[in-house]
């Protein structure tokens, strides 16, 4: 087989954004087996990865353009979710936890996103719980 590229799988729908597509969705469910602590226990800004989910990523985002700013929410209808975020390098790391003290859904909102490929991991708070979610990611 001659590629240069290797295929990574994910459990879901892949998310893409350009300059020309900012905004994108998809959907799936937590399984909250894996702690997300074994990826990464801390992201780049000091905040504790929390959670479980999949061990392998729930969607890949590819940006086709980097980002001054992002937004990746999860909605799940107010369940205490959970959400990592690597790429585009493996040390690159970043970790969502609630919205707001009413709705514990996780978010991450962060500046410099460069173009390339990321592993994004959905989760729940305490293990084994499962939610059906809807991931929407915006400038």
């Amino acid at each position: 087989m001659g590629g240069v590229a290797i295929a990574q799988e994910a459990n879901f729908d892949p998310l893409s954004l350009s300059a020309n597509s900012t905004t994108a969705t998809a959907d799936g469910t937590t399984t909250g087996l894996y702690a997300l602590s074994n990826i990464a226990s801390r992201d780049h800004r000091g905040h504790v990865c929390m959670g479980f989910a999949d061990t392998p990523p729930d969607h890949i985002m590819t940006l086709e353009d980097s980002f001054s700013r992002l937004t990746v929410q999860v909605n799940s209808g107010g369940n205490d979710t959970a959400l990592l975020i690597q790429g585009p390098d493996n040390s690159t790391i970043r970790c969502g936890q609630d919205i707001s003290r009413r709705n514990p859904d996780a978010k991450v909102e962060d500046i410099d996103w460069a173009a390339g490929t990321y592993r994004v991991w959905v989760g729940s708070h305490h293990q084994g719980q499962r939610y059906n979610y809807s991931l929407r990611v915006a400038p």
